[in-house]
């Protein structure tokens, strides 16, 4: 295994989990929530761990112990979130609206609410550690500190353009983040000695 496998990995991460959040949301616009694109942004969640960790690795050195705090509540946040987001995708979308209704005026609802919280203030923290170290492109940045806790505080809510457009820059900043992470190859050039 080389040096470049974690980066290429957590960039590859960042890159589909990008897509699976922006692609479904461009196709909802015109479809509304199906099935296929609940399971794909559902399944996607699974990819943010590495990915976010990547990013903290690229930026770690200029992020300083702000950075490290940030990542950690991030991560955690992503973690709550991500359950909260499959939940939603995957297990929610299939029962009735009334079952759903009433299943989330009990503790379910208390606990979407605080996992959101926690996701929606470990971006933050993350987006301003990047801003911070200058590492990063500032528009993907900030991208990712605006429209990842809207996609969030969002998420309950029923599909409209402004969800959808909100997938979409979130994903694109996803995307764009990813970019510089990404291993260069580079040709070897054999010298004769």
């Amino acid at each position: 295994m080389t040096s470049t496998w974690l980066p290429r990995f957590g960039a590859i991460c960042a890159i589909l989990l990008g897509l699976s959040i922006g692609g479904p949301a461009l196709v909802e616009a015109f479809t509304g929530e199906t099935a296929v694109t609940s399971f794909v942004l559902g399944i996607g969640t699974a990819l943010g761990t590495p990915a976010l960790t990547v990013l903290y690795l690229h930026q770690a050195a200029a992020g300083g112990r702000f950075g490290l705090v940030a990542y950690a509540v991030n991560v955690v946040g992503l973690g709550l979130f991500a359950g909260v987001a499959f939940t939603l995708n995957l297990v929610l979308f299939y029962l009735e609206p009334a079952i759903v209704e009433r299943l989330l005026q009990g503790p379910t609802r208390v606990t979407f609410l605080a996992a959101t919280a926690v996701f929606v203030a470990g971006t933050v923290l993350f987006a301003v550690s990047m801003a911070r170290s200058r590492i990063f492109p500032r528009p993907a940045v900030y991208g990712y500190g605006v429209a990842l806790p809207l996609l969030a505080v969002l998420a309950p809510l029923p599909d409209t353009p402004l969800t959808s457009a909100v997938h979409v820059v979130a994903g694109a900043s996803l995307i764009w983040l990813a970019l510089p992470v990404l291993p260069r190859r580079t040709a070897v050039v054999n010298e004769a000695a």
